[in-house]
């Protein structure tokens, strides 16, 4: 009998609560805080965000949080043992959150993530039709390689992404960067029931989700939501550790009642 994995488990319990932090931002000592401070605010699945020099995809809080991580010479080996001291800690799924540029240019990395103990990698710019061959490196490690679905994307292009999705769908329901907004996108419904028509594997939702009421309704209609430039913002003003799980915890609370 197959093991059911630590993402499975998770979707097969509860709705996904997906933290978002960049590793190296104040240093890993911090990144480690930041982490642990997180998953007792009740983030039950965690995005290492691996910083690069040109994060396109990303808004103006998260694009600083990598130049400052990026100026403290972090790399993927660091957010990889960053991995491997929290699977020490916690049974969460850990999901690695990168460009392809730096995992291009670290050997070994998904050899590495096994060994850690990574659950997933989710990479920001490869396309589908470059993916092939890296879905299946990620396949035989035993590390799922999740798809992005935006806005943007078409009904038929949809159809060809599902064929090689693993684990989960992750929906950036915006087009453009992330960033916090004040509301969700009117079409999310529409475009949710569209991707659910040709997949069963769950989908979360991500990109600008800054309070409860956005929670609420994302969780009402899709299987989590990814919290990530809210909490980033919150460490760039200051926010101690302590203030973040609250923050955390209060978010997610306040969406689920």
């Amino acid at each position: 009998m197959r093991k059911i994995t630590r993402l499975q488990q998770l979707f097969a319990d509860k709705k996904a609560y997906v933290g978002y932090l960049t590793v190296g931002d104040g240093g890993m000592a911090r990144s480690l805080e930041i982490a642990r401070a997180l998953i007792a605010g009740g983030v039950n699945m965690l995005e290492l965000g691996v910083p690069f020099s040109d994060p396109v995809a990303d808004g103006p809080v998260i694009q600083r949080a990598a130049q400052r991580a990026v100026a403290n010479n972090t790399t993927v080996n660091d957010v990889l043992e960053l991995a491997r001291v929290l699977r020490q800690e916690s049974a969460i799924p850990l999901v690695l959150f990168s460009y392809y540029n730096p995992l291009l240019a670290t050997s070994s990395w998904i050899e590495k993530a096994k060994i850690v103990g990574l659950d997933a990698v989710l990479v920001v710019d490869l396309p589908y039709e470059e993916a092939r061959v890296f879905n299946a490196t990620c396949r035989q490690q035993g590390i799922v390689s999740i798809a992005i679905i935006t806005p943007a994307t078409t009904e038929q292009r949809l159809k060809m992404l599902v064929k090689q999705a693993q684990g989960f769908l992750y929906y950036a329901c915006r087009t453009g960067t992330t960033g916090i907004k004040n509301s969700l996108p009117p079409d999310l419904s529409k475009q949710l029931t569209m991707i659910k028509q040709h997949t069963d594997l769950p989908v979360v939702v991500g990109f600008g989700v800054s309070d409860s009421t956005m929670v609420k309704a994302i969780n009402q209609q899709a299987d989590g939501v990814v919290v990530g430039s809210y909490f980033m913002k919150a460490l760039e003003e200051g926010a101690a550790p302590v203030e973040l799980t609250q923050l955390a915890r209060r978010l997610w609370e306040g969406g689920c009642g």
